[in-house]
């Protein structure tokens, strides 16, 4: 450690450690082509990897089976007065198993399913709450995620399922300890013999899932879907611990500073659904989701510091800053529907096409930033397609089918312009707009 510049770098460093996050990449993208082309309206649709997060239950219902892998990449083009946010991609490959079976006679299935960043496991950042920042779309995709669920299907018009999700996170520690010098009598900060230690893991929170999918008909399914609720304490020891050169006088000095931080924050989720089947080729689903927002946690960082030196009498030191004061978000629930529509065109006896299109509505659950805090969202809109083929029985190698799915996603966030009650904010108003967009596509191999 070359300079005795101890007290700035371990702050810095515990800022850059502590990071705020408000989901995960399935909740805010979709798991899955078909998924995410259908604007995630699947929670009574899902039948292969991606029912472990849509609904356990659905895994029950795959003919067999079931081997999908597939890459997704979101490109963010959020603005504040029409300078770019520069918020981080996100990328990375999914996929997943099911494996059907019995139990007696008792049908049962069991699934995994992930998303893994191809650059990151997990990001920790974190920020003032009085610094503008698009908080549900940049740390909030950040993280690994992982889903196993299992179902039974006791009724041939019910079924039932529950899994665990996993999300990664880190968390650390930071210390310094040795002589710093101060510049002077010769000697610069060059001379300070210091050592440093970061100590950061790899942890993980896990959150329960629970379906049932009800067939009152061959055409129509219903489901209900609960998301339990989670979050990451992230609680930051660091300490810088020795002695300060003055020259003449060498000084102990001890400073410590404690963070506590929700680093992710995961709203419990309730979610309705139905799909009918019009026809052979023709198929609609629709979800609606209350998302439990009005329990979100600030993201900020709770922090405080202890100076403790020992100088002669002659010195008096500052107080110690006082602990951060950290405002309630006063996040809203929300209400968020999800439409779908399939259809399957036919081009040869085993070949088929389909065709998707979906929507959602999600309104912005963050109330009007006029006071301290500069939480930015708005509103979002987001229309999605996809196609792709299906190919049924190709060979005696593979007694199923071949999938090929893609999608496109495009998100609309329209303008939210916000109002300071402060003219003197040193933020000010700002506007804020901008545009998601989401590709990618997934391969499945079905056996039956």
């Amino acid at each position: 450690m070359p300079r005795p510049c101890g007290i700035g770098v371990l702050t810095w460093v515990l800022l850059c450690i502590a990071a705020p996050a408000a989901a995960n990449p399935v909740d805010s993208y979709g798991l899955g082509s078909r998924s995410t082309a259908l604007g995630g309206a699947m929670s009574a649709s899902a039948r292969d990897f991606s029912a472990c997060y849509y609904n356990p239950s659905g895994l029950a219902l795959a003919r067999g089976t079931d081997l999908s892998v597939g890459y997704t990449h979101v490109s963010h083009s959020l603005s504040m007065n029409g300078h770019d946010s520069q918020v981080d991609p996100v990328r990375g490959i999914v996929g997943g198993i099911v494996a059907p079976g019995s139990v007696g006679t008792l049908p049962f299935a069991f699934g995994i399913a992930t998303h893994l960043n191809d650059e990151r496991l997990s990001r920790a950042r974190s920020a003032r709450q009085d610094q503008p920042r698009w908080l549900l779309y940049d740390n909030r995709p950040q993280l690994l995620y992982l889903s196993a669920g299992v179902a039974l299907r006791p009724l041939p018009w019910l079924s039932v399922g529950g899994g665990v999700t996993w999300l990664a996170a880190t968390q650390g520690r930071f210390g310094i300890r040795g002589t710093a010098v101060l510049p002077g009598g010769g000697r610069t900060e060059y001379d300070s013999q210091l050592e440093h230690e970061v100590d950061a893991d790899l942890t993980s929170v896990r959150y329960p899932q629970f379906g049932v999918t009800l067939r009152p008909t061959r055409e129509l399914d219903l489901a209900v879907v609960y998301r339990g609720q989670a979050k990451i304490a992230l609680n930051i020891d660091a300490e810088l611990a020795g002695n300060v050169d003055a020259t003449l006088l060498q000084v102990p000095a001890r400073y410590t500073l404690t963070s506590q931080t929700t680093n992710a924050f995961i709203p419990q989720q309730l979610v309705l659904g139905g799909a009918y089947q019009l026809s052979k080729e023709l198929r609609l689903s629709a979800d609606v989701t209350w998302v439990n927002w009005a329990a979100y946690e600030s993201p900020v960082s709770r922090s405080q510091t202890v100076l403790d030196v020992e100088v002669p009498a002659s010195f008096e030191l500052p107080e110690n800053p006082k602990p951060t004061e950290v405002e309630d978000p006063n996040f809203s629930d929300r209400l968020v529907p999800r439409l779908g529509v399939e259809y399957f065109l036919s081009v040869a006896r085993d070949f088929s096409i389909p065709l998707r299109v979906g929507y959602v509505y999600e309104h912005s659950p963050v109330p009007p930033q006029t006071g301290r805090t500069n939480f930015v969202d708005a509103n979002r809109h987001v229309f999605s397609a996809g196609s792709g083929f299906v190919l049924s029985d190709p060979g005696e190698v593979l007694p199923g089918d071949l999938r090929f799915d893609m999608h496109l996603q495009w998100s609309l966030l329209p303008a939210r312009v916000t109002l300071k009650e402060n003219p003197a904010d040193y933020v000010g108003d700002y506007r804020a707009d901008g545009s998601i967009l989401n590709v990618g596509a997934t391969l499945g191999v079905g056996f039956r």
